[in-house]
This record gives structure tokens, sequence and C-alpha cells, in this order.
């Protein structure tokens, strides 16, 4: 089991229920120091005091709080600690609400609460069993790292989960970076719910950081003195083009039919206007192959674009 971060009790009412909480993630980020570039050394960060200028070590430095210019109050550990503060040791369970109802943005870091002892084994059980079957989140308080927090509990495969939440004053209002409102067509509407519908998976874990992949592969390039990966082309469309929104969706359908083995020859709706770049298009030379004794390449464009019209 992975080192407890903390350790104290739920309270639920009358109940007690010893626990630790112990991190639900791992960090797998490539981590760098800080280097001379001349000679690769390392460069490390001097705690210096301001006044006497001199390098102080971990144990001389205390918390501090600035009431005014030139005046600061010592804060120790010990005294926050002992501060008359219910949720001091306890994560103090204030209320159960429907799981919809909490806003997504609002959860912060996540962490599993372990049964502390096997006297936490039954009332763990008893609340975990109550959050199950209700189908209910407990919203809680508790104080960690020097401040008090809002928590959420809910069932993770059997352990209870804690979330630390924002406080509700703590969330921005996104309404001024909306943009203005713009008139979008049901066509469109439904062919990006087309498009959602085509990429909607169940399963999450076969996503992993290519991020980290590539910054791996450079290092160990680096490090076995080969040449560095080169990155590949980018085979899309040129920068600046603009697209069409509408085509842009039947293009993107189209391509998540065939990546899941499905035939994409339907994908094709009805778009917003015919234009120049979608008449050159396949089924508008086929069209014009078809007319081309009795018609000219030019009304043949036009008889393709308003049979695409009408489909």
């Amino acid at each position: 089991m992975p080192r407890p971060l903390w350790a104290g009790a739920i309270s639920f009412g009358l109940v007690t229920i010893p626990v630790k909480i112990v991190s639900a993630t791992e960090d797998h980020d490539v981590h760098f120091h800080r280097v001379h570039l001349a000679d690769m050394g390392r460069v490390r960060t001097r705690k210096v005091c301001e006044l006497d200028g001199e390098v102080v070590s971990q144990d001389e430095i205390g918390k501090g709080y600035e009431i005014a210019k030139d005046e600061t109050v010592p804060v120790t550990d010990e005294e926050l600690e002992q501060m008359p503060l219910p949720t001091a040791k306890a994560i103090e369970i204030a209320a159960f609400v429907d799981a919809d109802s909490i806003d997504p943005v609002r959860i912060s870091d996540s962490y599993y609460l372990a049964a502390d002892g096997q006297v936490a084994a039954k009332p763990y059980t008893l609340l975990r069993k109550a959050l199950e079957r209700s189908s209910k989140v407990a919203v809680a308080k508790f104080a960690w790292h020097g401040r008090e927090r809002l928590g959420l509990l809910r069932i993770r495969e059997g352990a209870i989960v804690l979330h630390s939440m924002k406080w509700p004053d703590e969330i921005r209002n996104p309404q001024e970076l909306a943009p203005r409102e713009i008139e979008v067509g049901e066509e469109e509407i439904e062919q990006a719910m087309e498009l959602a519908e085509r990429m909607t998976i169940e399963d999450l874990s076969g996503f992993h950081d290519e991020y980290r992949e590539a910054l791996e592969d450079i290092i160990a390039a680096k490090a076995e003195g080969k040449p560095l990966p080169v990155a590949a082309e980018d085979e899309g469309k040129e920068k600046g083009e603009v697209v069409d929104l509408m085509a842009a969706l039947n293009a993107s359908v189209k391509a998540a039919k065939e990546s899941r083995g499905e035939d994409g020859e339907d994908a094709t709706v009805h778009e917003m206007r015919p234009t120049k770049k979608t008449a050159r298009k396949a089924p508008a030379k086929k069209a014009a192959a078809s007319k081309k004794s009795t018609a000219s390449k030019k009304p043949a464009k036009k008889t393709a674009a308003k049979k695409r019209s009408a489909s």
C-alpha cells in the first residue's frame, strides 16, 4: 500500500470510521533537473534570508503572515493542529446529494480512504453499502494542508474515494467567455450528434500519454548518441484552408465509420449549399460522365450539385 498522507476519521452522524488517506493516482511525468549547461552540474534552489543574506536550513524555516508592512506574525504547525476546528482530524459528512448534481469542474484531487484497523471494517462497510444502494454521494468538510476543504465521498470498486472540491466562490463564471449567439442549422447539429455517436466508447483504458513516450524516446536517443526522432509530416489540410462545416462533419463521420470497419458510403447528408469545391468531388465527376453525350461539363456540375442537395 502507498504511504498514507493523512490519518483521521470519517464522522457520519454518531458513527466514527478511522481511515487513512492514500493517493488515488500516480505521477508518471518525466521530471527534469535544472543544470548548468556548460558542465551539466545541478543547479539547486537556495533558501536565503533577505535580511541577513544567509542561507537557512529547512528546520529554520517556518510560517509567517504579514499583517502590515514590516510586521509579520509567526504561526507554528502546532498552533495550526490545535485550532478549535471540528474537521481538524475528521472528514465530517455534512449532507448527501445526487451524484448528477455535482459540477465536474468543482472536483480537484482524488484520494482513496483506507480503513484504519479492524475496528473500522464494519462502519466502513456500512457507509460503503449505504452509498452504493442510494446512488448518492456524500458532501464532507475536512482540514488539510493548512485550510478547510470541501470533499466528496463516493464508491469506486468497493473502496471509498475522497475527491477534494472547490468551494462555490472559487468557481469563475464562464458566461463572459462564451461566444456570441451563433445560428447553427439542425442538420449540422444532427450530423455532429452522429459523429459523437460514432466516436462513443465504453472504456478509456486504451488512452496513453504519447507526449511522455515521445519525450522518453528523445532522452533514450540522446543517451545512446543516436539521431533524434523526427516528427511525421502533416498530411492533413493545408494551413489556413477554410473548410465548410457540414463538409467537415460529413468527412469526419465517414472517417469514423471506416475506422470501425463500417461502410462509409452513406456518410454524406444534405449540405447547406453546393460549392465549387464540393462539385469537383468524385460524385460530381461521376454525374458528369453519365451525361457526357448530352451535356457539357459545366451543366454536369450543376446537375451533380442539385442531385446532392436532394439526397
